[in-house]
């Protein structure tokens, strides 16, 4: 290992990047706080369309903070984030962003919007915070462990063993999130499971690898959606691919499992139910 490189994995060490995902949370905070449940201009970034994708000063003055305070600390990382432009770095380390994911519960005053930030090496998610700061807790996950903390106290994650389908509960973000081909297929999975639940956004990732959901499976998302998610999943015990059963290295159609045998139930009725030709 060459000097540079040993350097590199010493700033990039779990302990250095969490403690770094924990200043970010509060930086974060900051901005995005003053701002809500307060009268706010909200625009649409596809105003040339029939489609609706909110975004507000809160999200754009979170994600610059965020990205001041990487750069300050990992000038060498990419940033890539869902407002502003990309950063390409020089390092094999790149951090995704989302300032507020779920901007429209935010709008609406509810509190299930959370910042994400996701930090991948060579394009694999490596660790990822998801944080609520009204609620008051954040979640870290990444290389073998997921926390939840809260109140200055840490809990271990963990996802459910066991279970069959017709005991599980399954969540999505808002049914419009699929286009007709993906709805049949997820109806076709609503119908085999114990109840089904929309509206939280990454929450459901969270209480998945907290061990109170069984499924995710959502379709239309960008990277900066589900990066942060995967490996607090992933530590936690639970499976993240697309729905081909591949690893989740963009955005797009995802499903997250407690377990491995909820996943492979799950995708066998998600693929009899939709023409991946």
């Amino acid at each position: 290992m060459t000097p540079s490189s040993q350097a590199d994995s010493l700033t990039h060490s779990r302990d250095s990047i969490s403690e770094t995902l924990v200043a970010l949370s509060s930086i974060a905070a900051g901005e995005v706080l003053p701002y809500f449940r307060k009268p706010l201009t909200v625009e649409n970034k596809l105003e040339d369309s029939a489609a609706y994708d909110p975004v507000t000063a809160a999200d754009r003055a979170a994600e610059q903070a965020i990205r001041a305070e990487i750069e300050n600390r990992y000038p060498n990382d990419s940033i890539f984030g869902e407002e502003l432009a990309d950063k390409t770095g020089d390092s094999e380390y790149s951090w995704v962003i989302d300032p507020i994911d779920g901007t429209r519960a935010f709008v609406c005053g509810l509190p299930t919007w959370a910042t994400l930030i996701g930090v991948c090496k060579a394009g694999q998610p490596l660790l990822g915070l998801m944080s609520q700061p009204v609620v008051g807790e954040y979640f870290i996950g990444g290389l073998a462990k997921s926390e939840l903390y809260r109140d200055g106290q840490s809990v271990t994650l963990k996802t459910r063993t066991g279970k069959d389908l017709a005991n599980c509960n399954l969540f999505a973000t808002a049914p419009d999130m699929f286009n007709h081909q993906e709805l049949n297929a997820f109806e076709a999975l609503s119908s085999q499971v114990q109840m089904t639940r929309f509206g939280v956004d990454s929450y459901a990732y969270c209480a998945l690898a907290a061990g109170y959901i069984d499924l995710v499976v959502e379709s239309g998302l960008g990277f900066y959606d589900i990066a942060a998610l995967i490996p607090i999943i992933e530590s936690a015990g639970g499976i993240v691919t697309d729905w081909n059963g591949q690893a989740v290295r963009g955005g797009g159609r995802v499903i997250a499992a407690a377990n491995d045998q909820i996943h492979r139930q799950a995708l066998q009725t998600l693929q009899a139910n939709i023409d991946n030709s």
